[in-house]
């Protein structure tokens, strides 16, 4: 079968539409608050990394995705990539109402509640990775310094 030229310019877009589109049916996003940066003093509403945040008083790790560190750097890269995860994901949390949900084990060994994020039942996580500023969780932290130069 042949496919016309435009068709297959399109498939790939149509693809990238239908797995970021809303889940029908999906609950609404309830949960909201104001950001910042982490910073000196009390942590209650805030970002701590690309994919560590407090929420109302609560230490929160996205369950699905791993992103670079801010603190203990490999390489200049990876200081580079998690300055912008972290900012993304402060800008994504900022955005409107999200959901926690947990899927799997409620906390991970440091005592952190393990949540993914979700906006329209569509992972604010994945989108990161989407985005090259995080990868999906495969149980351990990856390289952000490999093929990098520094």
């Amino acid at each position: 079968m042949v496919v016309p030229r435009c068709l297959r310019t399109l498939a790939p877009l149509l693809a990238i539409l239908a797995c970021n589109a809303p889940v029908l049916g999906a609950a609404p996003d309830t949960e909201r608050a104001r950001f910042e940066a982490c910073g000196v003093g009390p942590r209650v509403t805030c970002v701590v990394d690309g994919d560590t945040f407090w929420y109302a008083g609560t230490k929160i790790r996205l369950a699905d995705i791993n992103t670079p560190e801010v603190s203990r750097l490999a390489c200049p890269a990876e200081a580079l990539l998690g300055r912008r995860a972290s900012e993304r994901l402060q800008q994504m949390l900022n955005a409107g109402p999200f959901t926690l949900e947990v899927r799997g084990r409620d906390t991970d060994r440091y005592g952190r509640a393990l949540r993914v994020v979700t906006r329209a039942g569509q992972s604010l996580g994945l989108q990161l990775e989407a985005e090259g500023l995080a990868e999906v969780w495969r149980g351990r932290r990856g390289d952000w310094c490999a093929g990098a130069a520094g």
